[in-house]
């Protein structure tokens, strides 16, 4: 079998595959040219909505690794560069994992001298020891266009992917899928920064995404204050508040000569503290930012699904009573009167997180609630109707979310006022429904098992609020004989 030319502005002849570092995108392969000079040739797929012009935009720029050809070879677009010596992954596993100082502002000055270059116009966009590579002495970027070119080819940014060596290294704003800036780089600058002193990841994983929006990082406590202080200014999640790689570079080369002593040790102690005061403040920004983020999203989910159960239950009434009286509402409420009995789906409120907390005791999470009533003509005997709660929540497992079913009461031992006419009743999430769930025996209790409603398995929901809706239309509704009416106990966590 003859050997595979590649036929680019010049003939490249491809040789053996390399074994290339973990995380690399494409294939890489020794390739030699007509003259004998040795390159490595990156083979990179045709994917759809990836041009070729997104593979090359870090050429010509310093501390860069240039491209010395570039083409089509089959299904694949081709990059040519020159071999390096070694990436800094490898040189990092070959030391042991970390760095003396010096060598880390070193490497550390190479890269961001790099990013300095780019002058803003170019984002790296996966910036990780693997694309730092070693070339005649200096530490260069590699892969800056397939970094874009991977992004656009999945259409989905960088944190889909699913190997562990990109994760650590991006930055909050990627993780929103906001666009990526030269801050974000400067992150994964500050990762690199702290993992080659450190011997360690300021995110350990394996939730990256989890901890890099809520956690902070552990403060280099072994590191010189002025190099501590850099690398937490380039974690800040904030991205405007990080350096810019011009003044990272100014910063760098004050690192590593003579320790600092007297009063500009002291003030450089000081600058390392207000650095981790700062992420502090910007870790609990992020928090909140996030929380309300995930809310947001699960209450949309709430409606969607509020809105299919909705449906299916005024369907299926309106098959059975088709001269009942249908009044709707937005979201997906309504009220269905049949006679003098009228059955009320409200609308759908969000939750509010404090309220339900309350001292930490909540036992689950709650996103929206609503109720459905029956109301019933008066028959003589007091009896006003019957409410349940609705509650898009977590009450069986931890994260898994849907609409449940349940209902409280109240004893009669404790009451203070007149008996309620509505029995069962419906609440909301709030601290006397909490406390109705807690251990502590309380006026209000539990009266209906935490009972998961979907579309699908909606029959025995139905069945039940169209019966009463019979009996009180029939003015035969009256006062449960018993409650709870059914068992409560392990229906919640």
């Amino acid at each position: 079998m003859g050997v595979e030319k590649l036929n680019l502005n010049q003939i490249w002849e491809l040789g053996q595959a390399l074994d290339a570092d973990r995380g690399g995108y494409g294939r890489v392969f020794i390739a030699r040219s007509p003259e004998g000079e040795e390159a490595v040739a990156k083979l990179v797929r045709k994917e759809p909505g990836a041009e070729r012009e997104m593979l090359f935009d870090g050429a010509g720029k310093p501390n860069v690794v240039p491209i010395l050809d570039s083409g089509e070879h089959g299904d694949d677009w081709v990059i040519i560069m020159p071999r390096a010596q070694k990436s800094l992954r490898r040189h990092l596993e070959d030391s042991g994992g970390k760095l003396p100082l010096a060598e880390c502002v070193q490497v550390l000055t190479d890269i961001a001298t790099a990013l300095d270059g780019l002058d803003g116009d170019i984002v790296h966009r996966d910036l990780k020891p693997e694309n730092v590579l070693l070339l005649n002495g200096i530490w260069c970027l590699a892969d800056f266009g397939l970094a874009r070119y991977a992004e656009a080819a999945t259409a989905a940014g960088l944190y889909t992917r699913k190997d562990a060596g990109t994760g650590p290294y991006v930055p909050p704003e990627r993780w929103r899928m906001e666009r990526a800036t030269t801050a974000s780089d400067v992150f994964a600058f500050g990762v690199i920064g702290y993992e080659i002193f450190s011997g360690r990841w300021p995110f350990p994983g394996p939730d990256f995404r989890h901890q890099i929006l809520h956690d902070s990082a552990p403060r280099l406590a072994d590191a010189p204050p002025l190099y501590a202080s850099l690398i937490g200014a380039c974690l800040y999640r904030a991205p405007q508040a990080r350096p810019t790689p011009a003044d990272i570079v100014a910063r760098l080369a004050t690192i590593g000569g003579s320790p600092l002593t007297g009063g500009l040790a002291a003030l450089a102690q000081q600058n390392s503290e207000e650095t981790a005061r700062i992420a502090a403040a910007q870790q609990y920004q992020s928090q909140q930012r996030t929380e309300e983020e995930r809310r947001s999203d699960l209450f949309g989910v709430a409606i969607d699904s509020f809105e299919a159960i909705s449906e299916t239950v005024l369907a299926a009434l309106t098959a059975a009573a088709p001269t009942g009286r249908v009044t709707r509402r937005q979201h997906g409420s309504w009220d269905f009167a049949v006679g003098d009995a009228k059955l009320t789906l409200d609308e759908i409120q969000k939750t509010n997180p404090e309220a339900w907390a309350g001292d930490g005791s909540a036992p689950f999470d709650v996103i929206a609630y609503t109720a459905i009533n029956l109301s019933v003509p008066w028959n003589g005997n007091g009896y006003q109707g019957r409410s349940h709660s609705l509650w898009f929540c977590d009450a069986q497992t931890a994260e898994h979310y849907g609409w449940f079913e349940t209902a409280f009461m109240e004893l009669a031992f404790g009451r203070q006022q007149p008996p309620r006419r509505t029995v069962p009743f419906a609440l909301g999430p709030d601290d006397r429904a909490r406390t109705a769930l807690s251990p502590v025996l309380d006026v209000i209790q539990l009266a209906w098992p935490f009972t998961r409603q979907e579309p699908a398995v909606l029959d025995d929901f139905i069945n039940c609020w169209a019966d009463w809706l019979a009996r009180a239309a029939a003015c035969q509704l009256s006062f449960p004989p018993s409650m709870p009416e059914r068992p409560t106990q392990g229906s919640h966590r």
